[in-house]
Protein backbone atom coordinates (compact mmCIF):
# COMPACT_ATOMS: atom_id res chain seq x y z
CA UNK A 1 0.00 0.00 0.00
CA UNK A 2 1.44 3.72 -1.04
CA UNK A 3 1.99 6.03 1.48
CA UNK A 4 1.30 8.67 -0.26
CA UNK A 5 -2.65 9.09 -1.56
CA UNK A 6 -3.17 9.34 -5.41
CA UNK A 7 -4.09 13.50 -5.08
CA UNK A 8 -1.23 13.91 -3.03
CA UNK A 9 1.16 12.29 -5.25
CA UNK A 10 -0.18 14.58 -8.30
CA UNK A 11 0.60 17.80 -6.34
CA UNK A 12 3.94 16.71 -5.12
CA UNK A 13 5.17 15.67 -8.73
CA UNK A 14 4.39 19.18 -9.98
CA UNK A 15 6.13 20.55 -7.53
CA UNK A 16 9.10 18.69 -7.78
CA UNK A 17 8.79 19.39 -11.47
CA UNK A 18 10.28 22.33 -10.75
CA UNK A 19 13.82 21.32 -9.38
CA UNK A 20 16.84 22.65 -10.99
CA UNK A 21 19.76 19.79 -10.26
CA UNK A 22 19.57 16.11 -9.21
CA UNK A 23 18.85 15.42 -5.28
CA UNK A 24 20.09 12.12 -3.90
CA UNK A 25 17.90 10.91 -0.68
CA UNK A 26 20.62 8.71 0.75
CA UNK A 27 18.69 6.40 3.55
CA UNK A 28 20.24 4.19 6.74
CA UNK A 29 17.92 1.37 7.61
CA UNK A 30 18.04 -1.72 8.94
CA UNK A 31 15.57 -4.58 8.79
CA UNK A 32 15.43 -5.75 12.67
CA UNK A 33 14.66 -3.29 15.98
CA UNK A 34 14.11 -0.63 13.79
CA UNK A 35 9.96 0.53 14.03
CA UNK A 36 9.88 3.27 10.82
CA UNK A 37 12.46 2.23 8.90
CA UNK A 38 10.03 0.51 6.46
CA UNK A 39 8.31 3.48 5.99
CA UNK A 40 10.93 5.73 5.61
CA UNK A 41 12.50 3.63 3.12
CA UNK A 42 8.75 3.67 1.18
CA UNK A 43 8.21 7.17 1.60
CA UNK A 44 12.06 7.80 -0.15
CA UNK A 45 11.16 5.61 -2.87
CA UNK A 46 7.34 6.98 -3.84
CA UNK A 47 9.54 9.95 -4.01
CA UNK A 48 11.73 9.40 -5.93
CA UNK A 49 8.98 8.01 -8.22
CA UNK A 50 8.02 11.26 -9.00
CA UNK A 51 11.07 13.10 -10.71
CA UNK A 52 13.72 11.58 -12.40
CA UNK A 53 15.65 14.16 -10.69
CA UNK A 54 15.76 12.53 -7.14
CA UNK A 55 17.29 9.10 -6.77
CA UNK A 56 17.86 7.37 -3.17
CA UNK A 57 20.37 5.33 -1.93
CA UNK A 58 20.18 2.88 0.92
CA UNK A 59 22.56 1.95 3.44
CA UNK A 60 22.75 -0.52 5.99
CA UNK A 61 23.30 1.29 9.57
CA UNK A 62 24.60 -1.59 10.97
CA UNK A 63 26.64 -3.05 7.91
CA UNK A 64 27.88 -0.12 6.07
CA UNK A 65 29.93 1.08 8.45
CA UNK A 66 32.26 3.80 6.04
CA UNK A 67 29.00 5.00 5.19
CA UNK A 68 27.98 5.78 8.57
CA UNK A 69 30.95 7.41 9.24
CA UNK A 70 31.28 9.43 6.29
CA UNK A 71 27.73 10.59 6.91
CA UNK A 72 27.82 10.79 10.67
CA UNK A 73 24.69 9.05 11.03
CA UNK A 74 24.08 8.29 14.70
CA UNK A 75 20.29 6.82 14.71
CA UNK A 76 18.09 5.64 12.04
CA UNK A 77 15.58 5.98 10.02
CA UNK A 78 18.04 8.34 8.54
CA UNK A 79 17.74 10.44 5.54
CA UNK A 80 20.22 12.88 4.21
CA UNK A 81 19.07 15.33 1.73
CA UNK A 82 22.25 15.66 -1.03
CA UNK A 83 22.02 17.61 -3.83
CA UNK A 84 25.56 18.89 -5.49
CA UNK A 85 27.04 18.39 -2.55
CA UNK A 86 25.90 17.28 0.89
CA UNK A 87 24.82 20.55 2.54
CA UNK A 88 24.41 18.64 6.13
CA UNK A 89 20.45 18.28 5.83
CA UNK A 90 19.44 15.11 8.41
CA UNK A 91 16.12 13.71 8.97
CA UNK A 92 15.54 10.95 11.35
CA UNK A 93 12.80 9.02 11.72
CA UNK A 94 9.86 9.34 8.85
CA UNK A 95 9.31 12.97 7.45
CA UNK A 96 5.22 12.81 7.52
CA UNK A 97 2.52 15.67 8.36
CA UNK A 98 4.46 18.83 9.02
CA UNK A 99 7.73 17.34 8.45
CA UNK A 100 6.74 16.72 5.26
CA UNK A 101 6.88 19.95 4.05
CA UNK A 102 10.26 20.67 5.41
CA UNK A 103 11.82 17.82 3.58
CA UNK A 104 10.05 18.82 -0.01
CA UNK A 105 11.78 22.24 1.06
CA UNK A 106 14.48 20.67 1.69
CA UNK A 107 14.69 18.59 -1.53
CA UNK A 108 13.84 21.98 -3.84
CA UNK A 109 16.78 24.11 -1.51
CA UNK A 110 19.51 21.03 -2.61
CA UNK A 111 18.34 20.76 -5.91
CA UNK A 112 19.00 24.76 -6.19
CA UNK A 113 21.98 24.84 -4.49
CA UNK A 114 20.65 27.73 -2.76
CA UNK A 115 18.19 28.45 0.51
CA UNK A 116 15.28 31.34 0.00
CA UNK A 117 16.93 33.04 3.17
CA UNK A 118 17.18 37.01 3.04
CA UNK A 119 21.06 38.30 2.10
CA UNK A 120 20.53 39.77 5.82
CA UNK A 121 20.28 36.56 7.09
CA UNK A 122 22.47 34.73 5.20
CA UNK A 123 24.92 37.91 5.86
CA UNK A 124 24.45 37.46 9.85
CA UNK A 125 24.62 33.43 9.98
CA UNK A 126 27.99 34.12 7.65
CA UNK A 127 29.03 35.92 11.28
CA UNK A 128 29.00 32.80 12.99
CA UNK A 129 32.58 31.56 13.73
CA UNK A 130 32.09 28.79 15.96
CA UNK A 131 30.54 25.47 15.18
CA UNK A 132 27.03 24.95 15.76
CA UNK A 133 25.35 21.89 16.25
CA UNK A 134 21.20 22.71 15.42
CA UNK A 135 18.80 20.36 15.62
CA UNK A 136 14.82 20.94 15.32
CA UNK A 137 12.52 17.67 17.26
CA UNK A 138 9.21 17.85 15.74
CA UNK A 139 6.13 15.74 17.99
CA UNK A 140 2.42 15.54 17.06
CA UNK A 141 1.63 16.04 20.96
Amino acid sequence: MALLRDRDRRKIQADLAQLEGPVKLVTFTQELACQFCRENDQLMRELSELSDKISVEVYNFQLDKEQVARYQVDKIPATIVEGARDYGIRFYGVPMGYEFMSLLGAIRDASRGTTTLTPETKAALAGIKTPVHLQVLVTPT
